[in-house]
C-alpha cells in the first residue's frame, strides 16, 4: 500500500460535489457520493479537460469540455474502458481525507 497524503477535510466536499487537489504533483479530483469519497485523475483522456469541474450525475462525472463520461468509483470511461482515468486509494479518518497516488 502506498503512502497517504492529507489533502482536504470532509467538510470541504459536501455530498454531490467535487474538489481538485494536488497529490505529489498529480491533480486529483475528489468526489463525495452520498458521503463516500472517491479519487480519480483530474484529466480527461480525450482532451485533458478538468473532470473535477464536471457535472455529477449519479455515479458519473461529465467532462465540462466535450461531455465525456467517467464512472467516479472506478475511473472507467462509460463508452470505452480502455480510455479510463486512474483511480486512487482514499482514507477518511476523523474528518480528514487522505489520498495515495502510488500503488
Amino acid at each position: 500500500m502506498g503512502s497517504f497524503v492529507h489533502v482536504a477535510d470532509l467538510s470541504d466536499i459536501p455530498p454531490g460535489t467535487a474538489k481538485v487537489v494536488a497529490v505529489q504533483r498529480i491533480e486529483v479530483a475528489l468526489f463525495n457520493l452520498e458521503g463516500s469519497i472517491y479519487a480519480i485523475d483530474n484529466m480527461c483522456q480525450h482532451a485533458g479537460g478538468p473532470l473535477g469541474e464536471g457535472k455529477i450525475k449519479g455515479g458519473v462525472v461529465i467532462c465540462p469540455w466535450h461531455g465525456y463520461r467517467y464512472h467516479i468509483k472506478t475511473g472507467q470511461y462509460v463508452k470505452n474502458p480502455d480510455m479510463s482515468v486512474a483511480c486512487y486509494q482514499v482514507k477518511v479518518e476523523d474528518g480528514k481525507i487522505s489520498v495515495s497516488v502510488t500503488p
